[in-house]
């Protein structure tokens, strides 16, 4: 059994991502292919993806709420306003009232949410666990999110054909109340002590400090940001490749999706069968290489077929790299400045997003959607190639102290 398990909080907190999550990816499929059938753009695609995360450039300045009010009440409000937003959507959606602009405004609403939610997340799941246990909650919350990766698409695609994408709305705003009852039900446990607040301003600026002088801190996050980049690329323009390129619908949009999330799953079970901190920096960089690698072969596809089997390499390459750095920064930050720091890491993660979006709705009508998705797996496989360089390839230069005596 996984070690994290053994805590109550966490299977608590796990119990509830894990119906939450199906419902999550059931929205995001539903809604990439709303905006397909609303608009058939490739651009509105992109744009709708790049407003949605816009928001997140934000979660530096919600870092500092992380580090100062409990993360229990803020999860809880952020749960309560996500499960509005989807329930609202999904109204509009089945009384075919929804238009282009209903889906942008929610997409960015939900963004603005995430800004808050993505960190205390993470910092919810290092506050349920002891240290020595921290890697194998990572991993099995990646775990969580990457089998509803797997059967919130294959679910959204049924729906999508049979009821339409409003069910799939529905069906998420329901979903949150797994995560609120599991909040609930939580034991209160005493926050560490954090150290001298200070002004806002001192506190961001001494967490962009700290992140930016930890080498092995600052280099995994700027790789972080080349994979989630690359993941924006071709996530986007999904029902592109899926309707257009590949001549499918709605099912060949799941299988895709579904494809990718088995491919995570995958990489999710390996990371918690690993369970060692010494070999991530090597894991990431040959991540970094194969998600890069397989982007490339995928951009190249015109088979269905081989496009689903491309899939389950990228899925397993992003879940371990971007894993592998939650995991390294987590193990690596002291507790004072976590929040903060972990903030700085949504943005790299999510907030990067918008600029991927925005550069996919520029740049598909002069280059297409086979030509962005492999530049951005021939960048992905250059930066990979590069931090293996810049940090020797079995991590040297890595400095990860004993997680019994890192604070």
């Amino acid at each position: 059994m996984n070690r994290a398990l053994r805590h109550r909080d966490f299977r608590l907190f796990a119990a509830g991502q894990t119906v939450s999550l199906v419902g999550s990816w059931m929205q995001m499929v539903a809604q990439g292919w709303l905006v397909w059938k609303l608009t058939a753009s490739p651009a509105a695609l992109g744009l709708a993806t790049g407003l949605g995360q816009l928001p997140l450039l934000c979660a530096p300045l919600a870092g500092l709420l992380v580090d100062r009010i409990p993360t229990r009440r803020l999860l809880l409000a952020t749960q309560t306003l996500a499960l509005l937003l989807a329930a609202g959507l999904g109204l509009l959606a089945l009384a075919h009232q929804v238009r282009f602009g209903h889906v942008l405004a929610a997409a960015f609403c939900l963004g603005l949410i995430n800004a808050f939610d993505h960190p205390g997340r993470q910092v919810l799941v290092a506050e349920t666990v002891p240290r020595e246990d921290l890697l194998h909650a990572v991993a099995l919350n990646a775990t969580l999110v990457n089998g509803a990766r797997v059967l919130g698409p294959a679910l959204a695609a049924v729906l999508v054909t049979v009821a339409g994408e409003g069910w799939c709305f529905l069906l998420n705003a329901a979903s949150y109340l797994a995560v609120i009852a599991a909040l609930l039900a939580q034991r209160s446990r005493p926050r560490p002590e954090r150290g001298a607040l200070g002004s806002a301003w001192s506190r961001l600026r001494d967490g962009f400090a700290y992140a930016g002088q930890a080498r092995s801190i600052r280099s995994a996050l700027l790789l972080l940001g080349c994979l989630s980049l690359a993941g924006t690329s071709y996530v986007a323009l999904m029902p592109v490749f899926a309707g257009r390129i590949l001549h499918g619908g709605p099912g060949a949009l799941g299988l895709l999706m579904g494809a990718s999330g088995a491919g995570a799953l995958a990489g999710a079970l390996a990371l918690t069968w690993r369970g060692a901190s010494d070999a991530l920096p090597s894991c990431l960089a040959c991540a970094a290489a194969l998600l890069g690698a397989s982007l490339l072969g995928f951009a190249c596809s015109r088979a269905l077929w081989l496009s689903a089997l491309l899939m389950v390499p990228v899925g397993f390459a992003f879940l371990v790299g971007t894993a592998s750095v939650n995991a390294l920064v987590q193990m690596e930050v002291p507790e004072r400045f976590r929040g903060r720091v972990m903030a700085i890491y949504t943005v790299m993660f999510l907030g990067t997003v918008p600029v991927g979006g925005l550069l996919v709705s520029a740049l598909s009508g002069s280059l297409g959607p086979g030509m962005i998705v492999g530049l951005a797996g021939a960048g992905t496989l250059l930066a990979g190639c590069g931090f293996a360089l810049g940090l020797g390839w079995a991590g040297a230069g890595w400095t990860l102290r004993p997680l019994s005596h890192a604070r």
